[in-house]
């Protein structure tokens, strides 16, 4: 199986420019502005009274950058639309019929279709389903309609507004000569707007989970490792009741054998980049330095486990998609995601093997990948999703197999979660809507207590330093989390 190449890595970041909502929102509302009048590129007047109408409506970009408004939130923005049109007059509808096919054709065939059929080999015909997915989606992604609507709408309408009134002055003197009549409105408008935000989001933002202060202490690390080695799989995106409902018997079956934690609560925002760093570093986002997908600042700020490991003198990999680069740098092993959706956990456990078979590292992980992408390309409540979950069963299963006959799992545990779930829509995730929040989360093995349930809430924060207590390595530089030692034989004196 091929690894992420250069290219790869950088189209990956690139993207996420037009998949996260934050970055995707001025991008989209520039480059709808500009199309609209290519035929005045060569004016020189053109270009500066765009870029004063430009500096007008600057606050207003701010703003929609600072706050997301996922979820219920987002019926919140159309009262700033309405609030506009009547400060100013309407123009230019061609403008925001434009910006409206522009982001349904993004949305729905470029991105839905297009995209999705070259790098999984999704249907053709996959537009179909997947405007109702972005009509449904809650989450703060450029695929969120009813997020992405009001605000394109309202920076273009107010931006086109003082373009006209500028390029209709023809110098920035003359404009502001009359600040009162033409820059006054503006400015009660953003501070409305910056005030609405804030009342809105520090009294209806309030679904983050609960973070916990102190450094892991609840258990010190045994002299001798309890396991010579761990495998975690990672089913990417799995959501916790379709999971219950999807054909598993293997993985439900690990689940009975052992320990499971009903209440495994991933972090916010809960991307995919952010919960595998969250997972391997034992703290928080404000902590280990990713929010998003969008990296801007390469690595994570704080040690990981696989840091952790090296001082104990052993190994960890971390098998996944490019991505994961960001922020774990050369601890990752790359794949590929540029392949068809029906093979590429296949694939990955293939590299799996390999990896097993040639490094022998202490601890694996897998990132499977199949389940998330099905709930993005095709959504997670159709039957193309509890399939792919199914696969992910029968290939953890083999995977398993494949290591107990060349003797790997005589003391080894595994462990089984999700990084996050996935909500209705375009199997969103980020914001923790219904279905995001908890995820599937169990442990199997010599080490591990048998047929034994968890209901108390707990954290995904608490893998790694769960980690270093199995591997007998120290926990993380920053790790937060509470060891799970619910789960283990040892701390219950049951060892046989």
């Amino acid at each position: 199986m091929k690894k992420a190449s250069s290219f790869e890595i950088v189209a990956a970041r690139c993207w996420n420019l037009l998949n996260e909502g934050k970055p995707f929102t001025p991008i989209f509302v520039v480059g709808v502005f500009l199309l609209f009048r290519i035929g005045h590129w060569t004016d020189v007047n053109f270009w500066s009274s765009t870029l004063a109408g430009f500096i007008c409506v600057l606050p207003l970009f701010v703003i929609y950058y600072l706050y997301d408004f996922p979820l219920f939130l987002r019926n919140y923005l159309w009262l700033p639309v309405v609030a506009s049109l009547l400060v100013w007059d309407p123009e230019n509808l061609l403008l925001y019929a434009l910006a409206l096919g522009l982001f349904f054709f993004f949305t729905v065939y470029f991105w839905g279709t297009f995209y999705y059929h070259l790098r999984i080999g999704t249907s053709w015909w996959n537009f179909k389903r997947f405007w109702k997915l972005v009509l449904k989606n809650s989450d703060s992604t450029s695929g969120n309609a009813q997020e992405q609507m009001p605000k394109f709408l309202l920076l273009l309408f107010v931006w086109n507004h003082y373009y006209s009134l500028f390029d209709g002055f023809g110098s920035w003197d003359a404009f502001t000569a009359d600040a009162y009549e033409n820059l006054l409105p503006l400015t009660i408008f953003i501070a409305c707007l910056w005030l609405y935000s804030y009342i809105l989001h520090a009294n209806l933002f309030d679904w983050k989970p609960k973070e916990t202060s102190p450094l892991t202490n609840n258990v010190t690390v045994p002299d001798k490792a309890p396991n010579e080695k761990v495998i975690v799989i990672v089913i990417d995106g799995m959501r916790k009741e379709r999971f219950e409902e999807a054909d598993a018997p293997f993985l439900k079956k690990l689940r009975a054998e052992g320990t499971e934690y009903s209440q495994m609560e991933t972090v916010y925002p809960a991307r995919t980049v952010v919960c595998f760093s969250s997972m391997f570093t034992g703290t928080y986002p404000r902590e280990h330095g990713i929010k998003s997908n969008m990296v801007w600042s390469l690595g994570i700020k704080v040690e990981s486990i696989f840091d952790s490991l090296r001082k104990a003198g052993k190994k960890g990999r971390l098998l996944g998609i490019a991505h994961l680069i960001d922020s774990m740098g050369d601890d990752v092993e790359s794949v590929t995601a540029v392949m068809h959706n029906d093979v590429a956990d296949r694939n990955i456990i293939e590299r799996a093997k390999l990896i097993m078979a040639e490094q022998n590292p202490d601890l694996l992980v897998a990132q499977l990948i199949g389940v998330d992408q099905t709930g993005h390309s095709q959504g997670v409540l159709y039957d193309e999703y509890l399939r792919k979950i199914a696969e992910a069963d029968r290939l953890t299963e083999e995977f398993v197999n494949w290591l107990e006959e060349r003797g790997m799992m005589r003391n080894t545990t595994l462990i089984i979660c999700a990084d996050h779930g996935q909500a209705d829509g375009i199997g969103g995730h980020g914001h923790l809507d219904e279905g995001e929040r908890y995820v599937p989360f169990f442990l199997h093995g010599p080490s591990i207590r048998q047929g034994h349930r968890i209901d108390e809430k707990h954290s995904l924060i608490s893998m790694a330093p769960t980690l270093s207590y199995l591997l007998g390595a120290p926990y993380p530089s920053h790790s937060r989390g509470p060891v799970l030692t619910d789960a283990l034989k040892l701390h219950h004196n049951e060892v046989s």
